[in-house]
This record gives structure tokens, C-alpha cells and sequence, in this order.
């Protein structure tokens, strides 16, 4: 399982989050209340796991981002008016998608587009596009080797082809000419 496929969502009511928890249960997620993680394994993707709960402050958003930094579902609860769920919204944004309807199954897009990448990812895209190597591009975004290979891995995933070859012909196809 890639952490494209991990469910992230903030949502403004309970009512929303009960409906996205209760599909999510229905999928074979496991749901468990709050977000900090015991676990001390880093890389919790496996495990299918989603934490839920409400965000009213920064120390709490920045809990749910480090668990979905770590490959853990989230369901947060949160007003995006406010300062702590626009700093999660923001955070959770440079993982991944992040779904804000409860209606709106991850699942159920039919065709990815190069608009659902995330900055990352598509200024990684854009660097291999232009001939560095993974390792130069990593280095020039400010990431590891590591993180730079997920976030492909990733795009991979959204873009819905198998090489890292294929997702930089479909991000350049996606993205069209430059002027």
C-alpha cells in the first residue's frame, strides 16, 4: 500500500467524519481516536490504521501531521478559518491529497491528473524532466534520497503508470508546453 492511498481528511463537522470513518471501517481500516502513536516503528503504512479527532489547536494539527507523515490515516475535525486548521490543511497538503467532502472516496477517481500532485512531487517531476538524477533533484529540493524516492513512488501511484520514466512523460504530457 502506497501513502497515496492513505485517507486524508479535514472535514468542518462530526457528522462528516462519522460518515468518511464508517466507509473507512467498512475498507478494513482500523479507527482509533486521537492522534498521537505509540507504535515505535517509523513507517506505519501497513498497518491500516486512520486516527480521528477533533484540531483545535496547533500541538494537536501538528500531531495528526506527524502521524500521517508516518503513513497513518487522518480524519481530522477542524475549522479551516482558523489558524491551527489552516496549518494542518497546509501541512497535510505537502503529503498528499487531502480530501475536505466527506462524499469524495479517494478510491473513486477514474483518470489522475498532474493537478493532484502534490508541489513535491511535481517540482521533482519537473526537475527529472529536465535530466538531473533523482539524487541531484532530491538535493536540490531540499529533501533525502529517501523522501524523494516515496514522493515519486507516489506520483507513480497518482498518475497511475508503473516506471519512474512513464510518471515524468505523464506529468510533462499533463503539464503541457511552457513559454
Amino acid at each position: 500500500m502506497s501513502t497515496v492511498d492513505t485517507p486524508r481528511y479535514v472535514l468542518p463537522s462530526v457528522a462528516d467524519a462519522t460518515t468518511v470513518l464508517r466507509r473507512l471501517a467498512r475498507a478494513g481500516w482500523s479507527i482509533r481516536e486521537g492522534f498521537a502513536l505509540t507504535d515505535t516503528a517509523w513507517d506505519l503504512a501497513e498497518a491500516k490504521l486512520v486516527l480521528h479527532g477533533r484540531v483545535p489547536d496547533l500541538e494537536t494539527a501538528r500531531l495528526a501531521v506527524l502521524a500521517a507523515a508516518r503513513g497513518v490515516g487522518v480524519v481530522a475535525i477542524a475549522d479551516t478559518s482558523g489558524e491551527a486548521g489552516r496549518a494542518l490543511l497546509g501541512d497535510l497538503s505537502r503529503l498528499g491529497p487531502v480530501h475536505r467532502d466527506p462524499l469524495n472516496d479517494p478510491g473513486t477517481d477514474t483518470e489522475p491528473v498532474a493537478g493532484q500532485l502534490v508541489p513535491e512531487q511535481r517540482a521533482l517531476l519537473e526537475r527529472l524532466a529536465n535530466g538531473e538524477t533523482i539524487a541531484a533533484a532530491a538535493a536540490a529540493e531540499f529533501l533525502s534520497l529517501r523522501t524523494a524516492n516515496r514522493r515519486i513512488a507516489q506520483a507513480r501511484a497518482t498518475l497511475g503508470v508503473r516506471t519512474t520514466r512513464e510518471a515524468v512523460l505523464a506529468y510533462l504530457r499533463q503539464r503541457g508546453p511552457t513559454t
